[in-house]
């Protein structure tokens, strides 16, 4: 391993100049949503996340899928791609929203896509669902016109990272990501205070694990970087909400097509 890779698998999850305390403020433990043997509470943190997912007009699907269409908004038909969708909560809103946008759902876990191909996205004609890796992607250069990350970064050490951004910006030609935001040291010191003690409700359990494994700003631009220096980045303000970041790069960086399923 050179230098320069040793280097981002080290580095912190606040970045690479994070403070002696943001150190401290990530662990190496896995959510339930990560873990292969604990079933139970694995489904139940899923199906929590999609209750709050497909609350009216609160609801993060609602939320989220306004955020990616305003990215394709120049786009007629736009073609987007979802990595991590889990039970395909926010596709079904692109879909629902838009009334000519193709999505392809994808999800590491096969389960996952089982159950959404079971369900009315599997047979809707605007919708391809297939198992993917975020971090391998099965489609040639910039045949998407966005591709969509949410809530799902910080699973992933920063060598796996990196590769959603390369990937992501090969594959799309805009890669855009949203995650649980890294709050400033005082305030989440004070966040973990206040939730420690309901820590035995998985979804809480899990909420605690994904605060301290959130990349920040800085670390976000150290993945991309290291992905391909010539990554371009920016950030949306969402002030009281996720960290939503758009990534790009020029299309002469790219490289030729790859084999893929997709027609």
């Amino acid at each position: 391993m050179d230098e320069c890779t040793q280097g981002i698998v080290d580095m912190p999850r606040a970045g690479p100049n994070a403070s002696w305390l943001s150190r401290r403020l990530q662990t190496d433990r896995l959510e339930y949503l990560d873990r292969d043997d604990v079933d139970d509470l694995k489904q139940k943190v899923v199906r929590a996340i999609d209750r709050g997912g497909r609350r009216p007009r609160f609801g993060t699907y609602e939320k989220y899928a306004r955020i990616t269409l305003d990215e394709v908004s120049d786009r007629p038909a736009p073609r987007i791609l979802e990595l991590g969708s889990g039970l395909g909560g926010l596709s079904r809103k692109l879909l629902e929203f838009h009334p000519s946008a193709q999505v392809t759902i994808t999800d590491i876990d096969p389960s996952f896509v089982a159950g959404i191909a079971a369900s009315d996205l599997g047979s809707h004609p605007r919708a391809t669902v297939r198992v993917m890796d975020a971090t391998a992607i099965d489609a040639p250069d910039r045949y998407f016109d966005l591709a969509l990350f949410a809530l799902s970064l910080h699973h992933l050490p920063p060598e796996l990272a990196t590769r959603v951004f390369a990937e992501g910006t090969r594959a799309a030609r805009k890669l855009l990501i949203i995650d649980v935001h890294r709050p400033s040291p005082p305030v989440h010191l004070a966040m973990l205070a206040a939730v420690l003690p309901f820590t035995r409700v998985a979804a809480i359990h899990d909420a605690v694990i994904s605060g301290l494994r959130a990349y920040s700003p800085s670390a976000i631009r150290a993945l991309a970087h290291h992905a391909d220096p010539t990554i371009a980045i920016e950030f949306r303000d969402h002030r009281t909400g996720p960290t939503v970041v758009l990534a790009g790069r020029p299309q002469q960086t790219l490289s030729k097509p790859h084999g893929s399923q997709i027609d």
